[in-house]
């Protein structure tokens, strides 16, 4: 890893542990360097983690660093898109794909497993600083498509959930391989 890479590797690493987000360090051979992180940070009033799961990376021998979330849509709301007529669910999908492309963002959308991807990329310049505030704007980018998605299911589930199913919910699986980069 050469100097410049090590100075972005320690940069995204103290930005990350600056607002207690950091939770891990991602080891794969196709990877420079990457971190696991929870944005947004705190709890709400049951103890749960409000942030979701999120991935930085940068790719072997690209000159870039990867944004990604996941999204595994929870059963109580697969039970309720499977309910819809066949058009309906599919128009949830494209609608997803349509916010996605609005703003501006890669994604892999897998309908059959339920689950989708949201990815930006953030191309390094030599002679530009990768400042901690434009780290943070592509995490929101992210975050807020994450977010926007949610309220997309939300309409088309309308009715269809009692408020406890929420509880059920599990998070992505991390160990699923499924990445734009894998």
């Amino acid at each position: 890893m050469s100097s410049k890479e090590s100075k972005i590797k320690h940069l995204i690493h103290d930005y990350l542990l600056d607002e207690g987000l950091l939770r891990e360090k991602i080891t794969d051979p196709k990877v420079e360097f990457g971190f696991r992180f929870i944005f947004p940070p705190g709890k709400d009033p049951l103890g749960r983690q409000v942030g979701r799961n999120m991935v930085v990376f940068r790719p072997k021998n690209k000159n870039l660093i990867i944004m990604s979330l996941g999204i595994q849509i929870s059963d109580p709301h697969i039970k309720a898109l499977d309910s819809l007529e066949k058009n309906k669910k599919m128009n949830f999908f494209m609608d997803l794909r349509k916010s996605f492309l609005l703003r501006d963002v890669f994604f892999r959308i897998d309908i059959k497993n339920h689950r989708f991807e949201i990815i930006d990329q953030y191309f390094l310049d030599s002679n530009e600083k990768f400042s901690k505030n434009s780290f943070f704007k592509t995490v929101r980018k992210v975050f807020n498509c994450a977010a926007y998605s949610n309220i997309i299911l939300s309409e088309y589930c309308a009715g269809k959930i009692k408020p406890e199913d929420f509880l059920k919910s599990k998070e992505f699986d991390s160990d699923s391989n499924f990445s734009l980069y894998s």
